[in-house]
């Protein structure tokens, strides 16, 4: 059976010069091309999507105009032995795969694609006289519409100069190439075969404790004191004395090294000077950092009481670097003000021109680190449940809703009890965002029982941007939204057993103004699972980090 306007026997002599060999997944995808483009009406324009990276993009490229030079094709790496074709203005088009239901006639061919029989046992001139008779008859095939953002050809929108390597890269993906951050598939390249020649550092020596009198430290010098104290005893620059020899000898310093006796040139950075530059690029609106370094640190406070804000990739890019390094407290954590949250620091004494250079074009989009501050909304608190309308059972939401927002300052501006009616649960919280509230926290009412209509009630008020469902328990039921002037927060029921919710992580973000979507939601999964302990130390326990 031919493959298009080829032999098989011409089609595999293609298939051996362009792919190196004429693998039995081209021959197969040969005939699969071959029946997506007969599917398509003449003249269509179309696009290419390929759902393995094995074989078969090849012969789209050898039957088609779709290739990964020019975008026309695209794959997305789903496992499956299957392509689209699809007309690039529309989306319209159609689906070939190989139907695992349509081999039983074909047992050398369901040998090879299924993995049933070792590459060694098969018989390979069999498996292609199968291939050839069966041609597209072991395919399926069905329209499909592909989704939007596969219409569109990608930009590298603007291009940038690597600050390290020198070579052109998206200026989209940060301050440097994912080259050179470390993202390059070679055990050497040009950065890094620079940084191996001068993994030593600068020539340092170092003279007898008795010989630096009158001479300055070129480092901190730690005294530790097992179970009691490790703090500097002598500080970069300090100018050590006769008196300082003794207590040298006592911290073990038979030599030390002065700066007097240092002349790093332009390749090396001191630590100290490395981390005030890290520190100053990290550091972003509410956050102060203490001067001088210590030990070649820095450490990170909070100027006031708020909401830690931090940039995950760009701390994980940081610490990607070898020779610094940054420590933070968790994302979206409440910080005292005054408080300490995070350090950054040089690891070595002198850090390579190069590793500073990578550090410091990884923090040039920062901050790093912000303080959000959490602001007093007042609040409007929405009881829904008709057996607690009625009298039937004690409200115990109020209380419990009241003590958790007044610990952030925020005034209680109104409550509502109201029953498992659509209508009332719309009229009341229409009724306390107009009375005021900024903040509206709905109990109960949340689960999937048909007979919990508060969602479809909160909607009929004016609810937006609903995101309904966390990856975290107990809370996985809450609501986040907009209603207006308002933030939405609905807990469901949980809250009345258990100490520590969804609640807890949730409000100091929304207080923080921080707008909240499902890729943060997923996020919180990780650290998501309360252990509900006897004794609830939260939040000085792993729930929510």
């Amino acid at each position: 059976m031919n493959i298009g306007s080829y032999t098989f026997d011409e089609y595999v002599v293609m298939a051996a010069a362009f792919h190196g060999n004429p693998a039995p997944g081209l021959l197969i995808g040969g005939y699969m091309v071959e029946l997506a483009k007969s599917a398509l009406p003449e003249g269509t324009i179309f696009d290419a999507v390929v759902e393995t990276p094995k074989c078969l993009p090849d012969a789209v490229q050898l039957l088609t105009l779709c290739s990964y030079g020019n975008g026309w094709m695209k794959t997305v790496n789903l496992g499956r032995y299957a392509l689209a074709l699809y007309d690039k203005y529309t989306g319209e088009g159609v689906r070939v795969w190989i139907d695992p239901a349509k081999l039983s006639m074909w047992p050398e061919i369901r040998d090879w694609f299924l993995k049933l029989k070792p590459k060694r046992e098969q018989n390979r001139e069999r498996l292609f006289d199968e291939i050839r008779r069966a041609g597209p008859g072991i395919c399926g095939m069905a329209p499909v519409k592909v989704a939007d953002s596969f219409l569109k050809k990608g930009s590298m929108g603007v291009i940038a100069v690597c600050p390290l390597c020198g070579e052109a890269y998206p200026g989209a993906d940060g301050g440097m190439c994912r080259g050179c951050s470390g993202e390059h598939p070679y055990l050497t390249d040009a950065v890094a075969a620079r940084d191996a020649l001068c993994e030593s550092g600068p020539k340092l020596r170092a003279v007898p404790t008795t010989q630096a009198v009158g001479r300055r430290a070129l480092h901190d010098m730690t005294r530790v004191v097992p179970g009691e104290s490790k703090d500097p005893a002598f500080l970069a620059g300090q100018l050590l004395t006769a008196g300082d020899v003794c207590r040298l000898h006592t911290m073990g310093r038979e030599r030390v090294f002065v700066l007097e006796d240092v002349d790093p040139d332009l390749e090396w950075i001191h630590e100290n000077e490395a981390a005030v530059a890290f520190a100053r690029a990290m550091a972003g609106d509410g956050v102060s950092f203490e001067e001088p370094p210590r030990e070649g640190k820095i450490n990170f406070r909070a100027e006031k009481e708020g909401l830690l804000l931090l940039d995950r990739p760009m701390l994980r890019a940081f610490n990607l670097v070898e020779g610094v390094m940054c420590a933070s407290r968790q994302g979206f954590l409440p910080v005292e003000g005054g408080k300490r949250f995070a350090a950054c620091r040089a690891i070595p004494l002198y850090l390579a021109r190069t590793a500073f250079d990578r550090a410091m074009a990884i923090l040039e989009d920062g901050p790093l680190f912000r303080i959000a501050p959490i602001e007093p909304l007042p609040t409007g608190i929405l009881v829904t449940g008709t057996e607690v309308f009625k009298g039937l059972v004690q409200d115990r939401f109020i209380p419990i809703v009241k003590s958790k927002v007044e610990k952030f300052g925020c005034p209680v501006s109104g409550t509502a009890v109201v029953p498992d009616d659509m209508e009332a649960i719309a009229r009341a919280a229409a009724d306390l965002v107009a009375d005021g509230a900024r903040l509206l926290v709905t109990t109960a009412g949340l689960s999937v029982d048909p007979d919990d209509v508060t969602r479809r009630g909160l909607m009929k008020a004016g609810l937006t941007g609903a995101l309904y469902g966390a990856p975290v328990l107990p809370g996985a039921m809450t609501l986040i939204g907009r209603m207006g002037p308002a933030r939405v927060l609905g807990v469901p029921a949980c809250a009345l057993y258990y100490q520590i919710t969804a609640l807890d992580l949730l409000l100091p973000r929304l207080l923080a103004g921080v707008d909240m979507t499902r890729a943060d939601l997923a996020e919180m999964a990780e650290g998501g699972y309360c252990l509900t302990c006897k004794t609830c130390t939260f939040p000085k326990c792993p729930f929510g980090k």
